[in-house]
């Protein structure tokens, strides 16, 4: 349940550097997220992210509040900044970590994700090409991160408009692939399990309507 309203001003009035305010405006931006009052949520997320900047927070705080605030964004249907604040997040991320560390592989799965959901195959391909290899080397092919990055590669290649019947098969190989280390490391009741499975029966209806000459409507993902 989101605090109410007197007790959101009375957070809002106390100093910025009051450490209890500081996680108080934290737990807050989070409750309100789980709940899935997302407008309210922005709101206290965007302030906290202006409040970091202004005092000088260090950088890996100031990234991951971005990457709170883009998923608010996308929650919201508000792509093109959820986008734009995932390839801030990702950029930063990979000056301050470098390519191989976890948090880089995470938000460059999260910028293909957004690239991804505008329709933007081509450089959602672009990037998961160059960091895919670096995830199955660094964290290896069991991790959900990997998965989820060859999970998201396949989608790319079966949804773009100009994919050719080998694009659509190699997607349907890619996601059978997942789906077996899915299950054997995550379980079938995992959810990313079920998010690659919805792809791969996707996959394998888009790549029957393409050898029959029928259209296909894909299932959400």
């Amino acid at each position: 349940m989101a605090p109410p309203p007197a007790r959101r001003k009375c957070l809002l009035g106390r100093s910025e550097t009051n450490m209890a305010r500081v996680l108080a405006m934290e737990v807050l931006g989070s409750g309100l997220s789980n709940a899935s009052h997302h407008e309210d949520a922005l709101s206290v997320m965007e302030a906290e992210l202006a409040r970091k900047r202004r005092l000088g927070a260090s950088q890996h705080n100031i990234l991951v509040a971005q990457s709170n605030l883009a998923n608010t964004y996308q929650f919201l249907g508000r792509l093109d900044e959820a986008l734009l604040s995932r390839r801030d997040v990702y950029s930063g991320f990979l000056k301050l970590l470098g390519e191989e560390h976890g948090d880089t592989l995470v938000t460059a799965n999260n910028y293909a994700k957004s690239l991804k959901d505008l329709e933007r195959f081509e450089e959602a391909k672009s990037l998961l090409r160059k960091t895919i290899p670096v995830a199955r080397r660094v964290l290896g092919d069991r991790n959900d991160t990997t998965l989820r990055m060859r999970s998201m590669y396949a989608v790319t290649l079966y949804q773009h408009d100009s994919a050719t019947l080998n694009d659509i098969r190699g997607a349907v190989a890619t996601l059978e692939d997942t789906q077996r280390t899915a299950r054997r490391v995550l379980g079938s009741a995992h959810p990313l399990f079920g998010s690659i499975e919805r792809d791969l029966q996707n996959a394998r209806a888009t790549l029957r309507a393409r050898e029959s000459g029928q259209s296909v409507v894909f299932n959400p993902r």
